[in-house]
């Protein structure tokens, strides 16, 4: 098999101390090897009663870039491991909650396989990592039971930061890993120095899923159910799931967070993992359309992030 470089797939992070202080320690988590770029995408396949497909295989996917149809190059089905990082809102407004997330929180790491690792991020007027990414279920638990509530929601500062830890290229010996960020806030963001537009960018570069949990517990429902109203911020979580091929949940009670983490969870295991080279080689800076169909069975979804930047250094001449 040619082996090939993933761009969009990530470093694991030890040793963080974020928010006034530096990185101290990355753990490079390597890919393929080469000076050619494989685009990895992560790919969710729904059937119309919105369960999830399985048993497909490479021959039944179809990528297309900017329109073209690409060569898959990898292909696995659900094997791939993955570092999870669970970015959970410590603020003050979290107090009374925070039981119930820690709770939640456990319920989800248990759900992780053989070779998958997490991570365990906190946020309120900082960022701090309390737990890098690694497979010991009893650490990651006891960074659960650390988090505290108190301070403001730098919400974008804290889904930047992991970004840019857990998103950047990988080091060039090694294996892949799926990555994704399943983040929970309660409230808009009150005290952040970036912009969503920043982050945005930056999601739209990492090639990381991003599952939002949006609980906000001063927009009371409805006695039919529904929401009050759908605010920027909601709008603003469903926008960053839906461009990085993830999803956006947004429970009305803080107890519908087992069943949340579940669902992430399940989809999780779902995934097909999918590499291609790009046909176009060229350093345009453009941002690149990716669309994947499965062929002869349109009565199939997929889902997936909606595009890459190909970084100019790993732009390549035929």
């Amino acid at each position: 098999m040619r082996s090939v470089r993933v761009a969009g797939v990530g470093v694991a992070v030890a040793g963080l101390m974020l928010g006034s202080t530096a990185v101290a320690q990355e753990v490079r988590r390597p890919v393929f090897k080469s000076s050619t770029s494989l685009v990895a995408l992560n790919v969710i396949v729904t059937n119309p009663e919105q369960g999830y497909a399985s048993g497909l295989t490479r021959d039944d996917f179809e990528v297309f870039e900017d329109g073209v149809q690409q060569q898959v190059e990898f292909f696995a089905a659900t094997d791939v491991p993955l570092d999870l990082i669970l970015l959970i809102d410590g603020s003050t407004s979290m107090r009374d909650t925070m039981p119930v997330v820690r709770r939640a929180a456990n319920g989800f790491i248990n759900t992780m396989r053989p070779g998958d690792r997490a991570a365990i991020v906190s946020f309120s007027d900082g960022v701090r990592v309390l737990q890098p990414l690694t497979s010991d279920q009893a650490s990651i638990r006891a960074a659960v039971e650390s988090i505290s509530a108190k301070g403001a929601t730098a919400l974008h500062n804290a889904i930047y930061v992991a970004l840019k830890e857990f998103g950047r290229p990988a080091a060039a010996d090694g294996e892949v890993r799926r990555q994704a960020i399943a983040v929970l806030s309660d409230g808009e963001d009150t005290s952040s120095l970036i912009s969503f537009d920043d982050v945005l960018d930056m999601a739209k570069r990492s090639g990381v899923s991003i599952y939002t949990i949006g609980m906000r517990s001063d927009f009371a429902p409805r006695a039919d159910g529904t929401r009050r109203y759908f605010s920027q911020a909601d709008y603003a979580m469903k926008q960053l799931a839906s461009e990085t091929g993830a999803r956006p949940f947004f429970p009305e009670r803080v107890e519908e967070l087992d069943g949340v983490y579940a669902a992430i969870a399940t989809e999780l295991s779902s995934q097909y993992s999918i590499g291609y080279v790009p046909r176009n080689v060229r350093d345009d800076g453009r941002y690149r359309r990716v669309i994947v169909r499965v062929s002869e069975r349109p009565d199939l979804r997929p889902r997936t992030r909606t595009g890459y930047f190909l970084p100019a250094e790993e732009s390549v001449a035929r």
